[in-house]
C-alpha cells in the first residue's frame, strides 16, 4: 500500500469535496480518503495490484475535476510551484479584467438608455444582449460548462447554482427579445453583473486563500537555487542545488543559506535555525556540527559536506509534515463537508419552490402586492428589466427574479472553507514557533486538553545526562567500558551519556554476545572476554536479581548526595561492580512553561520512572504538590496512571518521543520534545522542535483559539445562508417591499466567502 497525493482542480465548495471523496472511495483499492478544498488536494492510500492510478485520474477528469499526481521532488517543486502560481494568477487576472470591461460597457449602456449618455448604440437592447452573450461565452464559459456537467453527473455544486442562475436570466431575456408577447422580463445586465461579481469574489478569495497557506511558500523560499561546489582541486563553481549529491563538498558564504543537510568540515559561524525551532537566537556551528537545510549562515565562510539532499533533507520533510496537517480532517470539518454536500440540493429545491410560490400562489395571498410596491420596484429597476411586451412587472417576472437571486446568493463555498482555512493558518503559525501538529484532527483534540502530564528525564530536564561520580569501584574505566558496551544498543538518554563519556575517554567497547532489555529497569547481557553475565540498571532491580550489596551501598543510597542524581548499578555475575551517579540539569524554560500552564488552569502531573527523592527534588523546584508526583514507575504503570486520569480529563502526555512512546500513544494527545525528524515520525501527535518547552503553552492555547475561529466561521457561514436565502426568496417583500436583485445577491455571496477567509487570517 502506498500513499498518494493529488492536486485537484475545479473544486469550489463543500459539495465538490464530497463529490471527489465519493469518486475516490468508489475506486477499487482506495482507502483513507481525505480531500482538502483550500489546498485543492486529495490524499488516499492505494493498495498494490488494484486500481490503476491513471483510471482514477481519468474518472476525476471526466467528472470535472482534472487532477495530477503531486510533485514530491523537492528541488523541482520550488520552481514549478512558482511558475504554476504565476500562470494561475495571470489567467484569473485576464478573465477578471475582461469581465469588468463587459460590466463597464453594460453600465455605460444603462446610462445611455437613461439619457445620461447620448449614444443610440449603447442604449440599444441588442447591445445589451451582445454584452451578455460575450459574458457567457468568455469569462463565464468554464463556470457554466462545469456547472451543467455536474448537473448531468447528478452532483450539483456551487458552479451549478451559478450556471443555472446566469443562463436562466440570459435565456429569459432572449425569449423576451424574440417573443415580446409572452411577457417575460429582460435581464441582460444580470448575467454580466453576476459573472463579474462572482469572478471578483473568487479572485479575492483565492488571494486570501494563498495568504493562509503562505507558510509553506515561505519555507520553500528558504531553499537556495544555487550553491558553490568545491571540486577535487579545491576550486569552487556555482551549480544548481538540484544537482547536489551526497558526499560532495560545498562552500557557504556569510549571508547564504545552507542548500542541503550538511556537516561542518572547516570553519565556525553563527547559524540562524529559526525556521526549524522557532528560536530567534542563533547557534554557534563548529567542525563536526550538523546543519539543517535552509539555515542561514550569518557571519563566516564554512566548508560543508553534503549528507542529505532533495526530498530527504530536514526542510523537505518539514514542508511535507506541514502539508500533511491538511490530510486528516477534524471531526467538525467532516460533518461540515457532509452538510455542504447536501446543501446544493436544498438550494435548488428552495429556488424551485420560490419560483412557483411567487408565480402561482403569492398573487392569491396578496392580490394587490405588485400594485402596492410598484413605485419601489420601478425605482430600483431599470426599464430593461421589464418585459418588452404588455405584461410588465407580472408575478412571473417577479418569480424569475427571486428564484435566480436564491440560486446565486447561496454560499456553499463559505461552508467548505470555514474549517480548512483556519487549520492552515494555525498550522503555519505553529510551524513558525517550532511547533508541528500532525493533523487538523490533533488541533481539535489539543483544544480540549485540560490535564498535562510530564515525563522527567529529557522533558523537564535537559535530556543530556552526565556522570557525576563513581562509587564502590576500584577501576572506574573498566566500569564505564562494561556499562557503555551493554548500553550501546539502547536509545535511553542515560545510555547515550555513558556511550558519550566512553568515546570522550577513547575507550574500546566490548562486543555484545547476548542482550536482553528489561523495560524501564535495566539490561542483561553477555560481553566478549567476560565470562559471567553483566547487568546494568537501577539498584532496586539489581536487588531483585539477587545481586549482593554491602551495608555501605544502602547508606549511600539514602544519602542527600543521591537526591539530585540517579544511581546506576553495574554487576558481573551476582557481584556489584560499582555505582555511577548520573545527573541532569533542569531545562531553563521548564519553570516558566509550568507557570504559564498553571495560570491557564491546566492540571499538571509528573510521571517518572526515576527515584522518589529525584522526582521530589524536581517537583519542589517547579512548585508541584506531592499528590501530582509519581515516581519509580515502570512503563506499564505509567500507562495505568494515564488511563485513570483519562476517565475524567482530556490528557496530554509530554515526553521525549522515544522512551515515552507507549505513554504518548495512550494519552489523548502525545506531545514530543525534540529537534529531529525522527521524533516527528514517532507516536507523538504534536512535536515541539528545538528541545524547548516554551512552545507547549502556545500550542495548547493556539488550538483553543483555532477551534473558536472555526466556530465563528461556521456560525457566519450557516447564519449567512439562513438569513440570505429567505431574503433572496422575497421574505421581506410583502410587508416591507424589499427585494434583492440577482446581481446584489451575487455580490453578497462573494463577500460571504471572503469574510470566512479573512476571519481565518485574523488568528493570532
Amino acid at each position: 500500500m502506498k500513499t498518494i497525493q493529488l492536486n485537484v482542480s475545479g473544486m469550489k465548495c463543500g459539495g465538490c469535496v464530497q463529490t471527489v471523496e465519493r469518486i475516490l472511495k468508489n475506486s477499487d483499492g482506495v482507502e483513507n480518503v481525505s480531500v482538502n478544498l483550500l489546498s485543492e488536494s486529495a490524499y488516499f492510500n492505494l493498495q498494490n495490484n488494484h486500481s490503476n492510478l491513471e483510471d482514477i485520474l481519468d474518472n476525476l477528469r471526466s467528472n470535472g475535476f482534472p487532477s495530477k499526481i503531486y510533485n514530491n521532488v523537492f528541488s523541482e517543486r520550488i520552481n514549478k510551484a512558482e511558475l504554476e502560481k504565476k500562470t494561475k494568477w495571470f489567467d484569473k487576472w485576464k478573465k477578471l479584467n475582461f469581465a469588468f470591461l463587459l460590466l463597464t460597457l453594460s453600465g455605460l449602456g444603462h446610462l445611455a438608455e437613461g439619457g445620461y449618455i447620448n449614444s443610440s448604440l449603447l442604449a440599444s437592447i441588442y447591445f445589451h444582449a451582445f454584452i451578455a452573450t460575450l459574458s457567457l461565452l468568455i469569462p463565464g464559459r468554464p463556470i457554466i460548462i462545469k456547472g451543467f456537467i455536474s448537473f448531468w453527473k447528478r452532483r450539483p455544486d456551487m458552479d451549478s447554482l451559478v450556471a443555472l442562475g446566469v443562463t436562466s436570466a440570459y435565456f429569459t431575456s432572449i425569449l423576451s427579445l424574440l417573443l415580446p408577447s409572452i411577457g417575460f422580463p429582460c435581464f441582460f445586465n444580470e448575467p454580466v453583473m453576476l459573472l463579474g461579481f462572482i469572478l471578483l469574489g473568487r479572485f479575492l478569495e483565492d488571494r486570501a486563500k494563498y495568504q493562509t497557506s503562505s507558510s509553506i511558500g515561505e519555507l520553500l523560499d528558504l531553499q537556495p537555487e544555487t550553491t558553490l561546489l568545491i571540486d577535487k582541486n579545491d576550486r569552487t563553481k556555482s551549480i544548481r542545488v538540484s544537482a547536489l549529491k551526497e558526499g560532495q563538498y560545498i562552500q557557504v558564504l556569510a549571508g547564504d543559506r545552507i542548500p542541503a543537510d550538511c556537516v561542518v568540515i572547516e570553519g565556525s559561524s553563527l547559524i540562524d535555525v529559526s525556521h526549524i525551532t522557532g528560536e530567534a537566537k542563533p547557534i554557534q556551528a563548529q567542525k563536526g556540527d550538523n546543519l539543517l537545510n535552509g539555515s542561514l549562515n550569518l557571519n563566516s565562510t564554512l566548508k560543508l559536506e553534503v549528507i542529505k539532499v532533495g526530498s530527504n533533507t530536514s526542510l523537505a520533510k518539514l514542508v511535507n509534515l506541514i502539508e500533511s496537517v491538511q490530510s486528516k480532517k477534524p471531526q467538525i470539518q467532516r460533518l461540515t463537508d457532509v452538510i455542504a454536500g447536501k446543501f446544493t440540493y436544498f438550494v435548488l429545491l428552495t429556488a424551485i419552490l420560490t419560483f412557483f410560490f411567487w408565480w402561482k400562489f403569492a398573487i392569491i395571498i396578496w392580490p394587490d402586492l405588485l400594485n402596492n410596491n410598484t413605485n419601489l420596484i420601478l425605482s430600483t429597476h431599470h426599464s430593461l428589466h421589464d418585459s418588452l411586451g404588455e405584461y410588465a412587472q407580472t408575478s412571473l417576472s417577479l418569480a424569475i427574479q427571486l428564484s435566480i437571486a436564491v440560486l446565486v446568493i447561496a454560499c456553499p463555498c463559505a461552508l467548505g472553507l470555514a474549517t480548512p482555512t483556519v487549520i492552515t493558518v494555525a498550522s503555519g503559525k505553529a510551524a513558525k514557533k517550532g511547533i508541528l501538529f500532525k493533523s487538523g484532527e490533533k488541533i481539535e483534540i489539543a483544544s480540549k486538553i485540560d490535564t498535562v502530564i510530564f515525563d522527567k528525564t529529557g522533558t523537564l530536564t535537559e535530556g543530556r545526562p552526565f556522570i557525576v561520580d563513581y562509587l564502590f569501584c576500584d577501576d572506574n574505566e573498566f566500569l564505564l567500558r562494561i556499562s557503555a558496551s551493554l548500553e550501546k544498543q539502547s536509545r535511553h538518554p542515560i545510555a547515550k551519556a555513558l556511550i558519550t563519556e566512553a568515546e570522550n575517554q577513547n575507550l574500546q567497547l566490548f562486543n555484545i554476545l547476548e542482550i536482553k532489555n528489561e523495560s524501564g529497569r535495566g539490561i542483561i547481557g553477555r560481553l566478549e572476554t567476560i565470562e559471567e553475565e553483566v547487568k546494568v540498571g537501577s539498584i532496586d532491580w539489581l536487588k531483585d536479581c539477587e545481586v549482593s550489596m554491602t551495608e555501605d551501598v544502602a547508606k549511600v543510597m539514602s544519602s542527600n548526595n543521591l537526591n539530585k542524581n540517579t544511581a546506576i548499578g553495574v554487576s558481573v555475575g551476582n557481584q556489584l561492580l560499582g555505582l555511577m551517579l548520573i545527573g541532569d540539569s533542569l531545562r531553563e524554560d521548564s519553570s516558566e512553561s509550568i507557570k504559564q500552564l498553571k495560570i491557564s488552569n491546566f492540571k499538571i502531573h509528573i510521571l517518572s520512572g526515576d527515584r522518589k527523592a529525584t522526582v521530589q527534588e524536581i517537583g519542589e523546584l517547579l512548585n508541584f504538590s506531592n499528590e501530582n508526583l509519581k515516581w519509580e514507575l515502570l512503563p506499564d504503570e505509567k500507562l495505568k496512571n494515564i488511563e485513570i486520569l483519562k476517565r475524567d480529563n482530556c490528557v496530554a502526555m509530554v515526553g521525549d518521543g522515544i522512551n515515552d512512546a507507549p505513554a504518548l500513544a495512550a494519552s489523548n494527545l502525545g506531545i514530543a520534545v525534540g529537534s529531529g525528524t525522527q521524533i516527528a515520525k514517532a507516536n507523538a501527535d504534536v512535536v515541539l522542535m528545538g528541545n524547548k518547552l516554551k512552545g507547549l503553552h502556545y500550542a495548547l492555547m493556539l488550538a483553543r483559539k483555532t477551534m473558536n475561529k472555526i466556530k465563528q466561521n461556521l456560525f457566519w457561514a450557516f447564519g449567512y445562508n439562513l438569513i440570505a436565502i429567505p431574503l433572496a426568496a422575497g421574505a421581506l417583500f410583502p410587508k416591507f417591499g424589499i427585494l434583492l436583485s440577482p446581481s446584489i445577491a451575487a455580490l453578497l455571496m462573494a463577500i460571504s466567502s471572503i469574510t470566512v477567509v479573512i476571519n481565518a487570517l485574523s488568528l493570532k
